[in-house]
């Protein structure tokens, strides 16, 4: 069964209040110092669950090359509607490849670890929707979306699948994770982060 991976880095990052896109700043992790989006790239890459398909949309992503080669980059002119259409954007590539599962994280998530990414691909292939916990608490990424739900993803708007898993609990199973969803949207957690 054939799983891609999606990142989601298309948001215009407005809480954010430095002098670039919160996602071609500087943080620092084991992977080293550079762009915080290249952080979760490389996480989703070195899970090796499949194909990486990175979603772009407000700023544009200069990435390392060595990178942008091993990776899909698909444009996503509608990302002012919300990140759903993001999404609907990454599902389009995996279905052109053949995908069964989707698994979608985010672009300014760079604590989310490839064995973040793995345990949750690696979860009973019959679970329509497969969610990522961090000590006991929902991620909410990385997300597990069989193909039977993603006509249930709504477009527009910014809830992504969030709105499926409120709406069909039934469908939605918790994979433990090590790592941490902690996102970044301010130069605070910038800060926060270096000192963590």
């Amino acid at each position: 069964m054939l799983a891609v991976a999606v990142v989601l880095a298309a948001g215009a990052g407005s809480r954010f209040l430095g002098d670039r896109h919160k996602l071609v700043t500087d943080v620092t992790t084991e992977l080293g110092t550079r762009p915080l989006v290249e952080h979760a790239i490389e996480h989703a890459l070195a899970s090796g669950i499949g194909p990486v398909v990175v979603v772009t949309g407000a700023a544009p992503l200069a990435l390392a090359h060595d990178l942008a080669a091993r990776v899909t980059v698909v444009a996503n002119p509608s990302w002012a509607d919300g990140q759903s259409s993001s999404i609907s954007a990454g599902i389009a590539i995996a279905s052109d490849l053949g995908a069964d599962h989707v698994l979608v994280g985010l672009g300014d998530q760079p604590g989310v670890a490839p064995s973040a990414w793995r345990a949750v691909a690696d979860a009973p292939p019959e679970w329509p929707i497969v969610v990522a916990s961090y000590d006991g608490r929902r991620g909410p990424h990385p997300v597990r979306l069989h193909r039977s739900v993603w006509p249930l993803l709504p477009v527009p708007g910014d809830d992504g699948a969030r709105t499926v898993m409120r709406e069909h609990p039934e469908l939605v199973h918790e994979v433990s994770c090590s790592g941490t969803a902690a996102d970044i949207d301010t130069l605070e957690d910038v800060q926060r982060w270096k000192s963590s």
